[in-house]
């Protein structure tokens, strides 16, 4: 689906958009998921900090991973996405797998449909966060998932690590001196997508910053689990709790 640049919503620009509604994407991103280790390790992390069976709110829920893992546990899950081509995806894996969630298509900048306190808990997995443009935009949407989690609720969160190895000496030496210049575009890393859209930036935060990003919204962190690539730290997972 085209829409002019000047229609882009909050904080997506047109790597972004062009990534989320290509069929080539949507069709071969079950796989993807399945063949990457992440997709173990946050789905084992989210079972120990969300136990008890709850209202369950997924922020970027791509084809409906989470939310119909959850759904087997008994929980009430809802999945937004700014994608509805992702989301026809997720409402069929949904269906074969036999279980009922709700898919609703949103921006994560705004979850204005939604009361405060709504859910027992919320997640933002797979670096979803880091997708969204610009440190305003993805305070908005920090800020957001605080209002609509009851309070005693649980956040749970994966953002990329703005340090892995991985990345490069060339593009983290840059990354080095735009953090030290406090360059508000610092952590942002664009690089070709595969799918023919524009190139896709996605934001790597440095450890400090996203933990001040979430005490800064009011969460208690509880746990901060770093993901480990051939002995590099490729991101971590995040447990918080809104303070009763």
């Amino acid at each position: 689906m085209m829409i002019p640049d000047w229609q882009l919503p909050p904080g997506v620009d047109r790597g972004l958009w062009d990534y989320l509604h290509s069929d080539e994407m949507v069709a071969g991103y079950d796989a993807q998921i399945a063949a990457s280790p992440l997709a173990t390790a946050d789905l084992a992390f989210c079972t120990r900090w969300l136990s008890d069976p709850g209202k369950l709110l997924d922020l970027g829920c791509g084809t409906g991973r989470l939310c119909v893992e959850f759904a087997r546990k008994g929980f009430e899950c809802v999945g937004v996405d700014l994608s509805s081509v992702m989301l026809a995806k997720a409402r069929e894996n949904a269906a074969t797998a036999g279980v009922q969630v709700e898919f609703r298509e949103g921006n994560l900048v705004y979850l204005a449909e939604w009361p405060d306190q709504r859910f027992d808990a919320a997640a933002c997995l797979f670096s979803t966060l880091g997708m969204i443009r610009g440190a305003v935009n993805r305070h908005k949407v920090i800020g957001a998932a605080y209002r609509v989690i009851r309070p005693g609720g649980r956040f749970i969160l994966h953002i990329h690590n703005r340090w892995y190895r991985g990345l490069g000496g060339k593009r983290r030496l840059g990354q080095m001196w735009q953090t030290l210049r406090r360059s508000p575009t610092a952590g942002d890393i664009t690089m070709p997508q595969a799918y023919g859209g524009a190139p896709l930036t996605l934001h790597h935060f440095t450890r400090r910053e996203i933990l001040r990003l979430l005490t800064s919204a009011r969460f208690r962190i509880e746990e901060v689990e770093p993901i480990r690539v051939r002995r590099s730290i490729y991101g971590w997972l995040i447990a918080c709790t809104r303070p009763s």
